[in-house]
């Protein structure tokens, strides 16, 4: 699914118009027709027959006013106010909007004295559903004046809420929120979805998020170059690996998994084990010697190997070089999980990223070894998976969490370009900028990942997705998303222990294959 920037839509909707001949008011009240729509259905779910719209006075309040006309046509009791705006100064297709409604019969008011507020709280306090349609795509900054004053008075009614295209006070880019923005239970988003409703902590200001077809021109959306794409069952339908009938362990791929150390052999574990079930024919665990027994013990279908060390844990001379050897004659090596972060074993770690071909996923505790010494990456011959949660971007990057956090679609893009390496920043949601610009969002998963151990999970997925013939970026695009789906699969949002998702992991790919009816 293609996503794009208030920017971005504006351009579409300008295109639209002057080389499809596609007049602005019939994309407005296409607009306010999916609204109406959506508030009705909403009403027959609360049994409920009263409507109060607020509305701006652009374009969005526009969408607000042709809701009003197409809901009364429905025979719904609804009344309109005007925030920040008199009736006289609407323009455009707007005022054309507003001409209809009141030609209709329509009640609207413009909020401009303490009587006007009075009445408007009154009439909110006995509507069923309140609609924002104050200021949508076109809001950066803070709230301020009557629209501050307007999005008080949604949040405090207790109504069920339904926003037209972004909730006032969200960011349509990066989905920052002002202060008192509004919390929507239901927003309806015009044509394409904006980025900034996927991303928190505007996210959580949106309800349910529903896709309105305003009529844009097929051709023009289709041929609409985004670089920005929310994943979904369809586009990783096409990217999965398919299987033989007659296929043998060599055909499925073969993976390398450089991890672990005493006191974190469960992070080899984890990652090991979910190569395993992505469904990589053989894997082979190299870990310092002093965690082989105990890693040997843990796992049953995985060839574990021990490394020389200096002392126990930290890795010494000749296990860059055995790793090495290893990964060039497997299809993926994964590094990083458990394996320590003494000087001796980041040393050995940079000497094998820069000594490979092989296609690498970097997690962990060898991200931390890249810390000031990111230049090694752009040198690298391999291919490469970057997995860092904010924390480590931010040692990786010189950034603020905070930073990373605000802007993680452009600080993903930025990186990923920057070091020719598809970055995966894990989060809510999780972003996967590609060496190319194209930016991903993931749509899967929940809070249950917030455990210990779900990013280790992570990398064995993507590692063996990668070793089946497909690519590493197409096998992080999969991995990402089946690492969440899996995560629903459980049905519960605390509790989950990082090695349930593994066990999912056959039943996420099924059901992406073939539907809910896999489950």
């Amino acid at each position: 699914m293609k996503l794009v920037t208030a920017k971005e839509m504006k351009a579409l909707d300008v295109q639209a118009q002057n080389d499809y001949a596609m007049p602005g008011i019939l994309l407005m009240d296409n607009a306010a027709q999916a609204v109406a729509e959506a508030v009705h259905e909403a009403l027959t779910g609360l049994e409920g027959e009263r409507v109060v719209i607020f509305c701006g006075g652009g374009n969005n309040g526009g969408d607000g006013l042709g809701a009003a006309r197409w809901l009364q046509s429905y025979g719904v009791s609804v009344r309109a106010f005007i925030v920040g705006a008199t009736l006289d100064a609407v323009q455009g297709d707007a005022a054309m909007e507003l001409a209809m409604f009141t030609k209709a019969g329509g009640r609207v008011e413009a909020l401009s004295t303490e009587d006007d507020w009075v009445l408007a709280e009154l009439a909110a306090s006995k509507a069923d559903v309140l609609v924002d349609a104050l200021l949508g795509t076109g809001f950066h900054g803070e709230l301020e004046g009557d629209v501050l004053r307007a999005c008080e008075l949604l949040n405090k009614s207790e109504k069920y809420i339904l926003a037209v295209d972004v909730p006032t006070g969200v960011n349509a880019d990066n989905g920052a929120v002002s202060e008192n923005a509004v919390r929507a239970d239901h927003t309806v988003t015009m044509a394409l979805v904006k980025t900034g409703l996927l991303l928190y902590p505007g996210r959580e200001y949106c309800g349910d998020i529903e896709l309105a077809d305003i009529s844009m021109p097929v051709k023009l959306v289709e041929e609409y170059q985004s670089d920005k794409y929310r994943l979904t069952d369809e586009i990783v339908r096409e990217l999965l690996p398919l299987r033989k009938a007659n296929a043998h362990k060599g055909d499925a791929g073969r993976v390398v998994i450089c991890a672990g150390s005493p006191g974190y052999t469960g992070a080899a574990a984890l990652a090991s084990d979910a190569a395993v079930k992505a469904g990589a024919g053989l894997v082979s665990l190299y870990t310092p010697l002093s965690s082989r027994d105990v890693l040997a013990i843990k796992l049953t279908e995985v060839m574990v190997h021990g490394l020389l060390e200096r002392m126990p844990g930290i890795l010494g001379g000749g296990a860059a070089s055995d790793v090495a050897s290893s990964a060039e004659a497997a299809d993926v090596l994964a590094i990083g999980p458990g394996l320590g972060t003494s000087e001796s074993t980041k040393e050995a770690v940079r000497t094998i990223l820069q000594k490979i071909t092989t296609p690498v996923v970097i997690d962990a505790d060898a991200l931390t070894a890249l810390a000031g010494h990111t230049e090694i990456l752009a040198a690298m011959q391999a291919q490469k998976v970057l997995t860092p949660h904010p924390g480590e971007m931010a040692r990786l990057t010189g950034l603020e969490i905070a930073e990373i956090e605000a802007d993680r679609i452009n600080v993903a893009k930025k990186y990923a370009e920057q070091w020719q390496a598809i970055v995966v920043l894990k989060g809510a949601p999780t972003v996967i900028g590609c060496p190319n610009g194209t930016v991903y969002v993931n749509s899967t998963g929940n809070s249950s990942l917030a455990t210990g151990g779900s990013g280790d999970v992570l990398t064995g997925i993507i590692a063996g997705l990668a070793a089946q013939e497909i690519s590493l970026q197409e096998a992080a695009i999969c991995g990402v998303y089946l690492h969440g789906l899996a995560a629903e699969l459980t049905g519960i949002d605390i509790g989950l222990a990082a090695g349930e998702l593994s066990a999912l992991l056959p039943q996420a790919r099924e059901q992406v294959l073939y539907g809910a009816e896999a489950e």
